[in-house]
This record gives structure tokens, C-alpha cells and sequence, in this order.
């Protein structure tokens, strides 16, 4: 290893033990170990502002995508000891418990999200204000600077819409409704941080994204689908204003899927899958897929959440639920010549025990280790199509339903069993009815990925209801009602520890 690389090294290494990188670089000899070139603050966005492997929960739990079993009984009828653990890993979740992430809870890895975002959001800020500290061309500097946007931005979408509740909400007001706090520089300051309004972290976002797509766009074309480029930055900004949710939104939404759609509109075809018999074996975020636009975290085969043990000797004590199974088309079956809808055999673990049922999602390919979730195409198609249907719902515009049935067809033609059957077109006139078609479209292709269900319950004003199993057999009904304060999670008692100036979502 020599010189350069070796202070590099060290640089990364001890940032992410000190916590601060600004405080760090101040502390230790600038001459020796602080980054020079655009190509050593590369190695630390790598390292510090992309997310990697780090777990962050999408709180499938909490959706209706999720249902419980209760604790597997063993010999003599006793309750199997890991299963025991990984139903009360997923308990106070899944009954929608207030106090779920309060010191006495069991608190799963991975659901701290709002420590894990911060510590990326200020990777991203060492990143940017060092870029003047360093030598290289204006076209390097804009690269990084261009992802590091893009990636705080993304980190604070996800922080706002997880501890905020929706931006365009019954009852909510984006002027007062408190968001989350905004750090935009990577300066050490004195006491606490106070949350900023959800409108103000929405604004943030979008100056970011605006700014993030321009900078890709003229100077970085990403060498895979582990990094971000200008697309990766245009379907996430169709995303935003779908989210955002605003009348005015709509073509915003519309405009920014037209931009990645008119470069990146293939979709994988699922009936070629058949080929390679091994369903598994692909995955929809295989890396090489012209689908996948940004592909990061961990495969969901082989890191699985706490709650979703790995041992298949008996039913787990969570599941993929029968609201969710049902909505695929299973065609004549699987193994017969036309199996409908192959997003059912090819998005979950199928589990077996007399009876077959989905276990767990099954995104990425068989034995990878990276690349389970992220932004892909058919996201892009489902969001145009949704702000078309909102449009069409508004106006009556009939081109919007056209242009909205015309998405959903493309989507789902390529995901449809086509061997010996044609694809049969949907066509509704009416627009609820097209709305919640819509809705289901957007459930079937996005479950347990990332965070998209929990996300559209909310921004949907939907409720869940749960039946939890306990190790007694006794099942209890616990029920998320329609634009609850819970829609806002609580924000982790670790957050308050170090940050005093919090204030904590209603319960």
C-alpha cells in the first residue's frame, strides 16, 4: 500500500471513529493526511456520504405488507428459542407501540435510521466543503460535488419522510409541522440542532436535487450501477414531487420521469427468466440489468431483518402477507405453461410446509452480496403514471388516462408470463377506479423494497390493521387508523442523548 493511499486509509478509518471528519482533519497534520486531489475526497464519498451495506430499515413492519405467524412451536409444543427472539424483535412495531424506539424497547438493528442518515449526511458535507482543498479539474470537483448533493438529498427524503408527517397530509401544514433538523455544512457547532418545518427541509431537498442533476448531467456518466448519475438524480426528483404531493407537482413529477424514460425506459422481462430455470438466480436488481438505475445496501437473501430468521425448519413468526399475495395473478400456477404475473415467483423466498406461502422479499440475485434496493425504471414508469391518473382525476383530461394506462401496460407486459399467452391490456375508464388500480401496480412492484410501502400509506392517508400471535397462541388486534400522528415515527431516544434541542413527534 503506499503513501497516498495508506493516509487515506487512516483518514477514513479514524473519521468514522471520532465521528467528526471536520474535527479530525483540524486536529492531525494537514500536510500529512489530508486528502489533496479530487481522487483521495473520491475514496472518502466512496467511503463516508454512499450508503454501502450500512442496514437502515425500510419498517416494512409497520405496512400491511407484513403479517405475523406468532412463535413456531418445537418438541413437546415449546416455542422455538430464535423464533421466540425474532417475534419480540418485531413486536412493538408491528402493534404500532408509541414507544417502540424509547430506551426500554427492543430496537432491531438497523431501525435507527436517524443515527445512520446523519452520519451519512455529514460524510457528504466533509466531502463538499473540502472540495476547494483540493487539486483537480472543475469537472471532478462538480462529479463529486453533483453525488453529494444527490446523496443528501436523498438521506434527508428519506429522514422526512420517515420522522415527518406527509407533506400534503390531512391537517397538515408544511409551514409549522416540524420536519427533521438540517445540517448543510460539515462546521462543528455549539449545542443543540432544533427541527426545521417540513417546508423547509422539502426546499432544501429539491435545491439539492436541482442543482445535483445539473452538475451530474454535465460532468459525470457513472461507471455502474453503484454510483449515481444525472438519470439516478431525475428519477429521484420524480419521486420527490410525487411525494411532495402539491396540484403543481404533478407535471413536475411527469417532467423528470419523461427525462430518464427518454435515455433509460427498458424494463426486464421477466419471461425471460425461464431460460436460466432458477427464478432466484436473477433478481431484479441483478447489476447488469438495464433497469436498475442506482443499485446500493445489502441483499435481502442473505442479510435478513432480525424478525425474518433464516432457518426454514418452521413458519416464521413474520411473514409476506395474504393482502399482499393475493394481488398477483397467478395464472394456470407454477410449473404450468402460463404463469401469470412472475412477479410472485420471482420477488419473494416461497415457503413450503404442507402449504405454500411468500416468506420474504427476494430482490436481488441469489448469493449477491450488494445491491438490494435502489432506483430503478419501473419506479419511474409508476410515478408518471400516478401524477397522470391525479391530473386525470382533477381535470378529465382523457390523454392523462391514456397516458397513465399506457405506463401501467408497459410495466406490466414486461412482467407478465408470455410464453404462450399475449399479454391482455387493462383498460379502465373511471378514475378512482384507475387511482386504486394504480396503487395496487405500485404494491405489487415495489413491496418490501426500500421503504416505498410505508411511504404511500402515508402520503395516501391509508390504515393498517394487525393481528399479532403471541407465544400463548393469543391474538390481539392493533390497528393504524388513517392519517394517525403515528404516520410521524418517533424519533429514537439516541438522538436525544446528544441533541437536547429536540423536540419529539406526538405519540
Amino acid at each position: 500500500m503506499n503513501v497516498k493511499r495508506f493516509t487515506i486509509y487512516c483518514l477514513i478509518l479514524l473519521c468514522t471513529v471520532f465521528g467528526s471528519c471536520k474535527k479530525f482533519l483540524a486536529e492531525y497534520s494537514q500536510d500529512e493526511i489530508r486528502p489533496t486531489t479530487t481522487a483521495d475526497l473520491s475514496a472518502l464519498m466512496y467511503s463516508d456520504a454512499y450508503p454501502y451495506n450500512v442496514p437502515f430499515d425500510t419498517f416494512d413492519m409497520l405496512t400491511d405488507d407484513v403479517l405475523c405467524n406468532g412463535a413456531a412451536k418445537g418438541y413437546q409444543d415449546v416455542p422455538v428459542g430464535t423464533y421466540v427472539t425474532a417475534l419480540q424483535d418485531g413486536m412493538a412495531m408491528f402493534k404500532f407501540d408509541p414507544m417502540m424506539f424509547e430506551a426500554q424497547s427492543i430496537i432491531p438493528t438497523g431501525a435507527d435510521v436517524y443515527s445512520s442518515y446523519y452520519n451519512k449526511i455529514k460524510g457528504c458535507n466533509v466531502v463538499i466543503d473540502y472540495l476547494d482543498k483540493v487539486s483537480g479539474t472543475e469537472t471532478e470537483k462538480n462529479a463529486i460535488l453533483g453525488q453529494c448533493l444527490f446523496l443528501r438529498a436523498f438521506y434527508y427524503l428519506k429522514l422526512v419522510t420517515t420522522y415527518g408527517l406527509p407533506y400534503s397530509g390531512d391537517g397538515v401544514n408544511p409551514e409549522t409541522n416540524l420536519g427533521v433538523p438540517l445540517v448543510i455544512s460539515s462546521q462543528v457547532k455549539d449545542g443543540g440542532l432544533k427541527r426545521n418545518t417540513l417546508k423547509e427541509v422539502y426546499d432544501q431537498i429539491e435545491v439539492d436535487l436541482l442543482k445535483s442533476t445539473d452538475l451530474l448531467n454535465a460532468n459525470f456518466e457513472p461507471p455502474s450501477s453503484f454510483r449515481v448519475g444525472a438519470p439516478t438524480a431525475n428519477a429521484l426528483l420524480s419521486r420527490f414531487y410525487l411525494y411532495r404531493g402539491l396540484n403543481s407537482d404533478w407535471d413536475k413529477s411527469i417532467d423528470y420521469a419523461n427525462r430518464v424514460l427518454a435515455i433509460r425506459s427498458s424494463l426486464t422481462q421477466m419471461s425471460t427468466f425461464f431460460s436460466t430455470g432458477n427464478f432466484v438466480s436473477q433478481g431484479i436488481y441483478l447489476s447488469t440489468s438495464p433497469e436498475v438505475l442506482w443499485g446500493y445496501g445489502s441483499s435481502t437473501t442473505i442479510n435478513s431483518k432480525p424478525y425474518f430468521p433464516d432457518n426454514m425448519g418452521y413458519y416464521p413468526p413474520y411473514a409476506v402477507s395474504t393482502s399482499l399475495s393475493s394481488l398477483y395473478d397467478r395464472g394456470n400456477g407454477t410449473g404450468s405453461t402460463y404463469e401469470g404475473d412472475l412477479r410472485y415467483r420471482s420477488y419473494f423466498i416461497t415457503y413450503f410446509n404442507g402449504n405454500e406461502f411468500l416468506y420474504k422479499a427476494n430482490k436481488a440475485p441469489q448469493n449477491a452480496s450488494y445491491g438490494g434496493k435502489g432506483l430503478r425504471v419501473a419506479e419511474v414508469y409508476l410515478n408518471r403514471a400516478e401524477a397522470y391518473v391525479k391530473r386525470f382525476v382533477q381535470s378529465g383530461n382523457l390523454a392523462d388516462r391514456t397516458a397513465a394506462l399506457a405506463d401501467l401496460n408497459q410495466l406490466r407486459r414486461s412482467r407478465f408470463d408470455t410464453r404462450n399467452v399475449a399479454y391482455a391490456p387493462v383498460e379502465i375508464t373511471d378514475g378512482n377506479e384507475l387511482f386504486k388500480f394504480c396503487q395496487d401496480e405500485r404494491r405489487r412492484e415495489l413491496c418490501l423494497e426500500d421503504g416505498h410501502r410505508w411511504v404511500d400509506i402515508k402520503r395516501w392517508g391509508l390504515s393498517v390493521t394487525h393481528n399479532f400471535i403471541g407465544t400463548d397462541d393469543s391474538s390481539t388486534q392493533h390497528i393504524l387508523p388513517a392519517n394517525s400522528p403515528l404516520y410521524a415515527l418517533p424519533i429514537p431516544y439516541f438522538a436525544f442523548l446528544s441533541n437536547p434541542d429536540l423536540v419529539q413527534n406526538p405519540k
